[in-house]
This record gives C-alpha cells, sequence and structure tokens, in this order.
C-alpha cells in the first residue's frame, strides 16, 4: 500500500470520493459536513481546488485507490477507506501522511456518534475541543 499527495483527479479517484461522498451523507450531521467541505461547489471543483494545494491525500493498493484524505487549510476535512480495505492501518497511513507534510497545527472533522474517527484521532493526541449544535 502507498500513500501520495494526488497530482491530477482521475476517475478512480472521483469514484472513491463520489462513494465517501454518499455514504457520509447517511450519517447524522454528514450532509451538513459534506456541504462544508464543498462550500457550493461541486466535487470535481472541489477536488481540482485540492489537488492545486497539494491536499489531496491517496492510498494505492497496486493501480486500485483503496482510501483518501483531504486536507485544505489547515483542516483535516476526510478522511476515507473503502469499506474492502479497512482495519489494515490504511486510514492511520493518511493521517500520517497529512501530518508529515502539513507546516500548520491541524484539526479535523468528525461526525457526531463517529466513535471510529475519533478514536484515530485522539490515538494522534488530538483532542476534541468543538462541537456544534442546531436548533430544529
Amino acid at each position: 500500500m502507498k500513500v501520495d499527495i494526488a497530482v491530477e483527479v482521475n476517475p478512480r479517484i472521483s469514484k472513491l470520493v463520489e462513494t465517501a461522498t454518499a455514504s457520509t451523507t447517511k450519517h447524522r450531521g454528514g450532509g451538513e459536513l459534506v456541504a462544508t467541505i464543498l462550500a457550493e461547489r461541486d466535487l470535481d471543483d472541489l477536488l481540482r481546488d485540492a489537488v492545486s494545494q497539494r491536499g489531496l491525500f491517496v492510498a494505492h493498493n497496486g493501480d486500485e485507490v483503496v482510501g483518501f484524505a483531504l486536507c485544505r487549510n489547515g483542516v483535516l476535512e476526510a478522511v476515507y477507506v473503502d469499506r474492502r480495505f479497512r482495519r489494515k492501518g490504511i486510514a492511520r497511513t493518511l493521517v500520517n501522511a497529512v501530518v508529515a507534510s502539513s507546516r500548520e497545527t491541524l484539526d479535523a472533522y468528525a461526525l457526531p456518534g463517529d466513535r471510529a474517527t475519533k478514536s484515530l484521532y485522539e490515538s494522534f493526541g488530538w483532542k476534541a475541543r468543538l462541537l456544534t449544535m442546531r436548533a430544529g
């Protein structure tokens, strides 16, 4: 398994990000998180922006894209690993690559109730410091 900073957007990356987006919107707060990350752009624009900022990290198993991390402006916005490749340390490897490449203190998004993501971040010594509540 290899992790690289993406230098272009290709169909394999786009497909995995689409899968991640669909999966995320099914979770509590997921729709709001996706909307925050997209900031009224489409997915292709987001990915092109992330590539231009050197903030899209991609995990490969041979030619197959199996995971990604999206980091922009000091915020780790998303970490996703294809279900077939989970529990193999890929998310940890992605976060390590993001941390190693960052020159600034990082924040990270995690959904309410997403214990796996919270545990991953806590294993790096990160602490929860903000919870956003919404009426209605």
